[in-house]
């Protein structure tokens, strides 16, 4: 299934920047015009306090915003949210809930790119438990879904070095976000999810990023069964992914995929 580009022209101005590179290639120099990707601080502001900075791309910032505090367990409907604006300047973005809350005493940095941060208790099981989660799909559909990940990469394309995350519901791809961080994309899909009422059923998260002890708790955050990505998970995600039951699958492609944890999800 092939996605039509959301990036509109303004959402291309935001996300990448003109650049000019030297480059050497059979012993001769050339002058390369292209773009690339923007990684900006912009800060979260939440009922009028300013909590913390996210060096992130400057896309989705919204959905951003909205499910870093539904992954930090802030919210947990999209009715909580009085309102969400990015300011003029796109430095900032205001989230207004519909009820006092308290900013956690201390931000533990995590392994994520970009800095990272969560009060989330990573070691803690979450407030879910996925392993009586009956979810089933053929081996073959793990390839597939790879493919169809690679196909919503609208602005890797254009310029590399950002990670692509996108939901599906082992038919289709629900959502896509991508970003300079690859926490920040499993923020922006949970507050999408959010923001546009997604309640699929099975959900299943696929991923460009390494997946650390972070990515395994959104994702059980998300309430995915199975998580899928290009490249490693770390020892921690695994000792994770077994204990919340989820089913953790790490260097996939189109005809080879490593199962970590919960593989008779995959006996098909």
């Amino acid at each position: 299934m092939t996605m039509p580009s959301p990036w509109k022209e303004g959402t291309m101005n935001m996300s990448q920047k003109s650049i000019r590179y030297e480059q050497y290639e059979h012993q001769q120099w050339k002058s390369v015009d292209t773009g690339t990707i923007v990684e900006s601080p912009v800060s979260l502001t939440v009922n009028g306090e300013v909590w913390l900075t996210f060096m992130c791309t400057p896309v989705d910032l919204e959905a951003l915003a909205v499910g870093f505090l539904f992954n930090e367990g802030i919210l947990q409907r999209m009715d909580e949210v009085a309102d969400v604006r990015v300011c003029e300047h796109g430095d900032n973005v205001d989230v207004w809930l519909d009820h006092a809350v308290e900013q956690p005493t201390s931000w533990k940095r995590t392994s994520g790119c970009t800095g990272g941060v969560t009060a989330v208790d990573l070691l803690a099981r979450p407030n879910v438990s996925l392993g009586a989660n009956d979810l089933r799909i053929p081996p073959a559909t793990i390839g597939r879904l790879i493919e169809m990940l690679l196909e919503v990469q609208f602005l890797y394309r254009e310029t590399g070095g950002v990670h692509t995350s996108a939901l599906s519901d082992g038919e289709k791809i629900l959502l896509s976000a991508e970003d300079i961080g690859r926490h920040n994309t499993l923020d922006k899909i949970a507050g999408l999810c959010l923001m546009k009422d997604v309640r699929s059923e099975p959900r299943i998260l696929i991923t460009t990023g390494r997946i650390s002890s972070e990515m395994l708790q959104k994702a059980a955050r998300l309430n995915a069964p199975i998580l899928i990505s290009r490249t490693s998970p770390s020892s921690l995600s695994i000792e994770m992914a077994e204990r919340y039951g989820i089913t953790l699958i790490g260097y996939a492609k189109k005809h080879r995929f490593n199962v970590y944890s919960n593989m008779h999800r995959l006996g098909m």
